[in-house]
């Protein structure tokens, strides 16, 4: 099919980024279903979120149901030939996937069946993951479960953070989407079922998860950390405060003092798990501003020697 009305659905600025190739690529995308606009900081200013953005600076048309599942005739009015959903945050309902004559497709972070879910990023570090990647995937009613149209994989790196690995594998993604959308609307790709007895899930991220567990062990903790930094960043309590982590590293340092233990160490904040140490060099204590750990040590954290995290 020859230049196919193309709906795009996605929110976030990894979507976005397929949104992006799209565009450039010179695809004829007729419309941009994103979630509706939100209230974003202490000032509470409506913004658009990144989607929208894109869309509005390129003249589409966007539409921004409250909840898809109900409200999508006017998708259904731009009569697509084909639907692209990545990070659009909301079930898709089956009046939808069963319109488009090309079917509808998704584009996924991570190496399917593994982690299918909304959170597949955070939970491929903070799960001890080697390596992660994207898939391309026809869509079908059960969460990412459809067969697989291409994959490409991406090597997790021992210092990765969730934020790291993001914008790694937004440039996979566009360049495996790139790679793949023309054999989609062309119907010349070899689909391939999802195994089932590999499937893991990487459901998002709930409040429960963000306070360290020590019970993980040394590894453990450290994937937590830097799984959820720079959002919602794992924190853990000390005298009842709230500390959040915005950085952190491995050290060959051992110590004899228990689990949680807190003490500096050249301006980093020392962390004793299973008597190994791992050391903070950002953090953020509940009701201030993230800062690095010299102006934490010279102000709040003046007398934080020997203290032990909870």
């Amino acid at each position: 099919m020859e230049n196919p009305r193309i709906v795009f659905m996605g929110t976030p600025e990894f979507g976005c980024a397929i949104l992006q190739e799209l565009l450039e690529e010179g695809r004829n995308v007729v419309g941009v279903v994103c979630q509706p606009d939100k209230l974003v900081g202490r000032r509470q200013v409506l913004t658009f979120p990144p989607a929208k953005n894109t869309a509005v600076n390129a003249g589409i048309e966007v539409i921004q149901p409250i909840k898809i599942r109900t409200d999508y005739q006017a998708v259904l009015d731009l009569e697509p030939d084909l639907i692209v959903t990545c990070a659009y945050g909301q079930i898709i309902p089956m009046a939808l996937l069963d319109y488009p004559k090309l079917g509808c497709i998704n584009v996924h972070t991570s190496l399917l069946p593994a982690l299918r879910g909304g959170a597949p990023i955070q939970h491929a570090i903070i799960d001890g993951y080697d390596v992660t990647g994207v898939t391309v995937m026809e869509m079908s009613p059960k969460m990412d479960a459809g067969a697989i149209i291409a994959q490409r994989e991406c090597p997790i790196d021992i210092n990765d953070t969730y934020g790291s690995l993001h914008d790694k594998l937004i440039v996979i993604a566009r360049e495996l989407f790139r790679d793949t959308i023309d054999s989609v609307i062309d119907q010349s790709y070899t689909p391939i079922p999802q195994a089932e007895e590999k499937v893991t899930y990487a459901w998002n991220i709930s409040k429960e998860e963000e306070k360290i567990d020590f019970t993980r062990g040394y590894m453990g903790v450290y994937n937590q950390i830097r799984g959820l930094i720079p959002a919602p960043c794992a924190y853990f309590l000390v005298e009842g405060k709230k500390v959040k982590i915005w950085g952190v590293e491995l050290s060959e340092m051992t110590s004899e003092r228990e689990t949680g233990s807190l003490f500096y160490h050249e301006n980093k904040l020392a962390l004793v798990v299973d008597n190994r140490v791992m050391l903070i060099n950002s953090l953020q204590l509940e009701g201030r501003q993230k800062m690095g750990v010299r102006e934490f040590r010279n102000g709040a954290g003046r007398n934080w020697e020997g203290k032990r995290a909870e």
